[in-house]
């Protein structure tokens, strides 16, 4: 199995199939993240860490705030340009953000704080944050309640993010004191290839042995399988749960 590191930064190989099969993010969920952060009229400074193709950075832009897309991997920098244009992008971390003291009211992470090391990427976060700045974590996780997903889950094996989950939720350091959370119940019509392209932009799934990805999507076919509404392009309402954490900076 790979590591942590090869895993975080395994994304940028299947770019494409990532923004095809990964849901955008709530506006519900964003706008509670953002909300401590707000000052008056004028936009918020906004950083999106980890940001991936730009699936919770076009939330955040459309909501009128200034935004700064931030990276590890330039191929997911590049969809991103492509499917968010004009926002600006730069290689970096939550551990070295690319950005000034106190020079943003708001830094987001959408399905990445499990990927940080959490005490260096807090204290990095405080640097960038003015005094009252919001550090926001958001992940969309598929509803496992649901028997269906279950099975599905199981064939495609537990991420970090979900492993995270169940062992408690994300943990934040100096200079945040604790996490305030909310949950959102909702779902997302998905096709047969959005399944296939959900499940390849896994990080297990990408850096799984050519033997162990063929065996997992043989299973996966049969899941889907399960579905016939899914047959000449139909569609199934794959459950979601947002779950959204929020920490000021002092």
């Amino acid at each position: 199995m790979a590591g942590r590191d090869q895993m975080s930064t395994s994304f940028g190989a299947v770019a494409g199939t990532y923004e095809a099969g990964r849901p955008d993010y709530p506006w519900e969920a964003v706008g509670w993240m953002l909300e401590p952060a707000l000052d008056g009229d004028r936009p918020l400074r906004v950083a999106d860490v980890g940001a991936g193709t730009g699936k919770l950075t076009r939330v955040v832009a459309a909501g009128r705030a200034e935004v700064v897309a931030i990276d590890p991997d330039p191929a997911m920098l590049a969809q991103l340009r492509d499917t968010v244009p004009g926002v600006p992008t730069f290689v970096g971390t939550a551990e070295q953000l690319p950005l000034p003291e106190a020079s943003v009211d708001a830094v987001v992470l959408g399905q990445a704080w499990h990927w940080v090391d959490v005490g260096p990427a807090s204290a990095e976060i405080g640097r960038v944050l003015r005094s009252g700045g919001v550090l926001g974590l958001v992940w969309n996780l598929r509803d496992d309640r649901d028997p269906w997903v279950r099975r599905m889950t199981e064939v495609m094996h537990g991420s970090n993010a979900e492993n995270m989950m169940d062992a408690g939720g994300p943990r934040v350091e100096a200079p945040f004191d604790g996490l305030e959370s909310e949950v959102w119940d909702w779902a997302r019509p998905m096709t047969a290839e959005q399944l296939w392209a959900m499940m390849r932009s896994r990080s297990y799934i990408i850096t799984a042995s050519p033997a162990d990805r063929g065996a997992i999507e043989e299973r996966f076919a049969a899941v889907l399988a399960e579905r016939p509404e899914l047959a000449a392009g139909g569609t199934i309402d794959l459950p979601y749960r947002t779950h959204a954490f929020r920490a000021r900076r002092p």
